[in-house]
């Protein structure tokens, strides 16, 4: 799956944004570009994970 990765830098916070739009705008933030990427890796791993049957 290939999907858009918007970087930002958000000068009131100091911080890297990274949104990602095809996924119902999923994001994160970091440091650097390469952890705010990475961040948001995570939270799209996340968000793509199956629900548990348990909580069904």
């Amino acid at each position: 799956m290939n999907v858009r990765a918007i970087i930002e830098w958000d000068e009131v916070s100091q911080l890297y944004s990274a949104t990602c739009p095809e996924l119902n705008f999923v994001s994160s933030f970091g440091e650097s570009r390469d952890e705010a990427i990475a961040q948001l890796k995570d939270a799209i791993a996340l968000m793509l994970e199956p629900i548990p049957e348990v909580i069904v």
